[in-house]
């Protein structure tokens, strides 16, 4: 086979292992059986959006909807709902733009400073550049949530107590904590004030903002407001509830650093061989793609590497 066939069949194996990594990141963190039970009990799914709630979101988000990506991929890869979980002020169509000349320049400098060979796989990796940014900004924005929110759901259960109501509540949670939970409470009080029912509100949050607890606690006030109860006093066990996970979770942490620090190595060493033979001495290296033993040896240590990361991140990957 030509050196060019194979360089672009390494190429679009690459893509494909990316897009993959992507896929896995940017999927909902939360058990599908949990959030299937929690729609059910908040009626979520047989209630259609109200005409004026589609208005708000069209309002308040900013961002082109009709763009290639998402019509391509819209139940895979939803970009939009992506860029609305991670805060980013940015469209799609221009991050899609930004992976485009991150890979062009990738391209021009593999040729320039290596060879061909390595250009398809430069192209693909600062393609992904700008989506794997947004994938991190993502799960660092909803860690940070998931953090705030015991104090959160206890300042909510003291304004009960004081007298106040749940919508006051959740302004005080807006004015007084920091990002990102007060900006999604006061979107959740604005939203309430101009007419929307506060159900279909904190629904629209959870859109936002995919985390388990915080379905409990729109659960909780859906049955609260049906059936009556402490609100209070449930918050503050919910809230309980998160303390205690997250110190389990800390511990587990510490229990399987070892664990991800020697995925880390296992991974990353075999990649950073490889780019240090292509720089230093590339006819060694080349017999990988243009032998057949060599081609067998490369799609046999790639098949390998993808199962030893899924085997790793099975081991450490606890659920609490």
């Amino acid at each position: 086979m030509p050196p060019l066939v194979i360089a672009l069949l390494i190429g679009l194996c690459a893509a494909g292992l990316v897009f993959a990594l992507l896929g896995l990141l940017l999927r909902d963190p939360e058990d599908g059986r949990a959030t299937e039970r929690l729609d059910q009990l908040v009626g979520r799914g047989s209630r259609k959006d109200s005409s004026a709630d589609m208005l708000l979101k069209q309002a308040l988000v900013d961002v082109d909807r009709k763009n290639l990506l998402d019509t391509l991929t819209p139940e895979v890869f939803n970009l939009t709902k992506v860029i609305e979980q991670a805060d980013a002020n940015i469209k799609p169509s221009a991050l899609f733009g930004i992976g485009l000349v991150a890979a062009f320049v990738g391209t021009v400098v593999s040729l320039w400073m290596i060879n061909i060979y390595v250009a398809p796989i430069a192209a693909i990796i600062c393609f992904s550049g700008p989506f794997l940014w947004l994938s991190f900004k993502r799960k660092a924005r909803l860690s940070k949530f998931a953090a705030q929110l015991p104090d959160a759901m206890e300042l909510v259960a003291r304004a009960l107590r004081a007298g106040h109501s749940l919508a006051a509540g959740m302004h005080v949670v807006a004015e007084e904590m920091p990002l990102p939970i007060s900006k999604e409470f006061r979107r959740v009080y604005e939203e309430q004030n101009l007419g929307i029912p506060l159900e279909e509100t904190l629904r629209g949050m959870c859109d936002r903002v995919p985390n388990l607890d915080l379905r409990f606690f729109v659960t909780s006030v859906a049955i609260q407001r049906q059936t009556g109860g402490d609100l209070a006093e449930i918050l503050d066990r919910i809230g309980h509830i998160i303390r205690e996970r997250y110190k389990i979770l800390g511990q587990v942490k510490a229990l399987t650093a070892e664990g991800r620090l020697s995925g880390i190595v296992l991974i990353a060493m075999p990649i950073g061989l490889f780019l240090l033979m292509m720089w230093m001495k590339p006819d060694y290296i080349r017999l990988l793609w243009t032998d057949d033993l060599g081609i067998k040896m490369s799609i046999g240590a790639v098949v390998m590497m993808i199962i030893g990361s899924i085997a790793i991140k099975k081991i450490i990957d606890i659920k609490v």
